[in-house]
């Protein structure tokens, strides 16, 4: 190898040398500049336009995990990095401050929602009432009725829970097809291979091949809340994040959506 040669080896090797740590910090800063949150999956759309609203105020990105509570819970508890937590229920948030995964200092109950009975948009079923005397099974027919897993999913925790209060679990339990997540349900519907489904309010709003034909009695299970909280070793934008949600901007958002929005808002 020639000298020349030689010299500009050597020179390569100290750029790559130098240049390292600046690749790290660069890496660090991009990093820095965006946060982990996982959210439950009937959050999807209106958290997609209240990160993107935070993103645009703040310079700081949103990435989003969407899926049911206890997945993303179960998700955390295997030392998933996310920096915040919203769950459909307080079931799972509860777990997770038992289980020391959550900051409680930065819980909230951010949201509620309201549980209802779904039809394709092209169902002849309409207007029904949700009571004791509803046949639930045999308005589904041959068909199945979808909804979440009742063991984990908080949709399908709801649903059991209404349908045991009205004494209409044992007929409807067999007719179920229960689903990984709410959104899951509501596609079996959306693409008609369950004739009924149910799920939040907020989800049949946002899917145009579905229909409201009932809504369950507020009283029949326990009010569907959404809490929110940060991990413990969160990045410091999670806390911005969550007073972002908290703010007016997101409440017109999640209102939008058909969300109501259970905390006082901050300017």
């Amino acid at each position: 190898m020639s000298q020349r040669t030689s010299f500009f080896a050597a020179l390569a090797a100290l750029l790559v040398l130098y240049a390292a740590p600046f690749a790290a910090r660069a890496q660090q800063q991009a990093q820095d500049k965006s946060i982990l949150v996982f959210a439950a999956a009937s959050m999807k759309n209106a958290l997609d336009d209240v990160d993107a609203a935070f993103t645009k105020q703040t310079g700081i990105a949103v990435v989003a995990s969407y899926d049911a509570s206890s997945a993303l819970m179960k998700q955390i508890e295997q030392r998933a990095p996310a920096d915040a937590f919203i769950s459909a229920d307080l079931k799972w948030m509860d777990y997770g401050s038992e289980k020391k995964l959550i900051d409680d200092k930065t819980r909230m109950n951010l949201l509620g929602n309201k549980l209802v009975l779904i039809a394709g948009k092209d169902s002849k079923l309409s207007n029904v009432t949700i009571d004791s005397d509803l046949d639930l099974a045999g308005l589904a027919g041959e068909g199945r009725i979808a909804t979440g897993d009742v063991r984990a999913v908080p949709v399908g925790i709801y649903a059991k829970a209404a349908l045991e209060k009205l004494g209409l679990w044992a007929a409807v339990e067999p007719k179920l097809a229960m689903a990984g997540n709410v959104r899951a349900a509501l596609v079996l519907v959306a693409r008609g291979e369950a004739p009924l489904g149910i799920v939040y309010a907020t989800d049949a709003k946002v899917e145009p091949a579905v229909k409201v034909i009932a809504a369950f009695p507020d009283d029949s299970h326990e009010p569907i809340v959404y809490p929110a909280a940060a991990m413990p070793n969160a990045k410091p934008a999670a806390a911005l994040y969550l007073a972002f949600l908290r703010s007016a901007a997101a409440r017109a958002i999640f209102e939008h959506y058909g969300f109501s929005v259970l905390i006082k808002p901050v300017s």
